[in-house]
């Protein structure tokens, strides 16, 4: 199919141009939201473009960044390519570029990490400031104008409305077979005018199947033909096994006990190989007929789908290896039926999590003892990429699992940790927490309670007698809080650990 017959409307066909003419149009200064999320529907050609664009006005002289807003990480052809050249001066919700990460932690780039579902309403809001001009990639321009969305819709829909100017990427390379696959829910309003959101299963399709955009904010349209990022993901480790098989134990006692249905409650999964493993473990286990309500569907549930084990997933983006697109590509009639992709307002809102009783699994980067986990950052200061959804679901769902191997660093470093240095999801939040040690239910019971269970359950061998004592001393000098000389104690751990040649995360 021809890049000219995915433009299908006269108005739109007059402003077509090249990525350079198009990047030329966006000023200094400029707040841009660009589609994408995690590597998936992100614009091609016109960050690079703009990159060149801004090298150039550096070697004269210039300044030139923009503050870049998107729905969650890109890709190289995005983040990369601006950053290469210092071209983003703010970056928000969501990133997972080094060279991004690497200027935000040097202070270069500033970095506002936001949950996932609030982006939309910040927006409208006006808390953000303006957005002068979106740049979104779609699948295709029907007659009438309206737009086949692409392999995700993060924020496109308020990058559409909300934006000044809009620059359109038309990418051919997508699958034309994408379109009647969107659901574009309209309906939200401002306070104090908002209405519940009509959805009561996650297949439900409450909107239109296109985005709507007007015509005269559209100052250039650039025809692409590129492919996504797709990244292949690692075979499951035996680690990450051991937390599958930790997990579906437990559900299958959940089932047992009567307090989640046989079917399950719809699933949420991050993104990664521990979550990817989960996945293939379900697609093995004893469930039948589950549903999926998350952010980003993945190889695990693409299989769990052909095998008819999952009878339908929702999400806004789509995130697969090489192989599994292939298989998606060659039988998208029969995914189309089967799947549903939504702004990230909606797939991520947080009254729809916990109305439907999500089951949401989710990676950290350590927990403490008492079931606070940091997802975010190294040492406490270092951000990796961002909170992205996990708040939304950690602290709405009907369960809410965090997983990570107990250790790093081939051993040298526990993930299991006395006090975290960087708190994302609270105690409150966290109610099971699983390694490849074992899983801790933490679910009613005392912060003494939840120390030990975790330490027991969760940490691995050779980190746990210093953990151990770490909690004995705390309970004698303040039961159940931490004094400050504890405090300095936890944050001094690593340092100690280092000289005996272990360190905690």
């Amino acid at each position: 199919m021809s890049n000219q017959t995915r433009v299908r409307h006269p108005g739109y066909l007059s402003k077509i141009m090249s990525a350079e003419a198009a990047a030329a149009l966006i000023p200094a200064g400029a707040n841009v939201g660009m589609s994408g999320f995690t590597g998936a529907g992100y614009p091609k050609q016109v960050p690079e473009a703009l990159a060149r664009r801004i090298e150039r006005l550096h070697a004269a002289g210039e300044d030139f960044r923009i503050g870049l807003w998107t729905g969650a990480s890109t890709a190289p052809e995005l983040d990369g390519a601006l950053a290469a050249v210092d071209g983003i001066s703010m970056r928000l919700p969501y990133q997972s570029d080094p060279t991004v990460r690497k200027q935000i932690n040097a202070g270069t780039t500033q970095y506002t990490d936001i949950h996932l579902s609030h982006v939309a309403q910040l927006a409208w809001f006006g808390f953000l400031g303006p957005l002068n001009v979106a740049v979104v990639e779609v699948a295709g321009i029907l007659p009438d104008g309206r737009l086949i969305p692409s392999s995700s819709v993060g924020n496109n829909k308020t990058w559409l409305d909300h934006a000044d100017h809009i620059i359109l990427e038309v990418n051919s390379h997508q699958n034309i077979g994408l379109e009647g696959m969107h659901d574009i829910y309209y309906g939200t309003r401002l306070p104090p005018l908002r209405r519940p959101i009509p959805l009561l299963h996650p297949g439900d399709r409450i909107g239109d199947h296109y985005l709507q955009c007007d015509l005269n904010k559209v100052i250039a349209v650039v025809e692409t033909q590129q492919p996504d990022r797709n990244s292949a993901f690692a075979a499951p480790d035996e680690n990450s096994e051991r937390i599958a098989g930790h997990i579906i134990d437990f559900l299958q006692l959940e089932v047992k006990a009567g307090r989640l249905p046989p079917e399950l409650l719809p699933l949420q999964s991050g993104v990664g190989n521990i979550a990817n493993a989960v996945l293939i473990g379900l697609n093995k286990g004893p469930f039948e007929n589950m549903t999926a309500y998350t952010e980003v569907l993945q190889d695990g549930m693409l299989d769990m789908l052909r095998s008819g084990k999952l009878a339908m997933a929702s999400a806004t983006a789509l995130s697969f290896s090489p192989a599994a697109l292939a298989d998606f590509n060659a039988n998208i009639d029969f995914y189309r039926e089967r799947i549903v992709l939504r702004p990230q307002e909606v797939s991520n809102h947080p009254e729809l999590i916990r109305r439907l009783g999500l089951i949401a699994m989710n990676a950290m980067i350590e927990a403490d003892i008492y079931g606070n986990v940091n997802s975010t950052h190294v040492m406490g200061s270092s951000i990796m990429n961002g909170i992205g959804g996990s708040g939304d679901f950690a602290r709405n769902a009907y369960l809410s699992f965090f997983m990570t191997p107990s250790t790093a660093k081939n051993g040298a470093i526990s993930c299991i940790v006395p006090m975290v240095s960087h708190t994302d999801h609270t105690e409150h939040d966290v109610e099971i927490i699983v390694t490849e040690q074992g899983l801790a239910d933490l679910r009613g019971l005392s912060p003494t309670q939840r120390a030990r269970l975790v330490i027991e359950k969760c940490a691995h061998p050779d980190y746990q007698p210093a953990l151990r004592d770490y909690f004995e001393r705390a309970l004698r000098d303040a039961p159940g809080k931490h004094t400050p000389h504890l405090l300095t104690e936890a944050l001094s751990w690593h340092a100690r650990c280092v000289e005996t040649g272990r360190m905690l995360a």
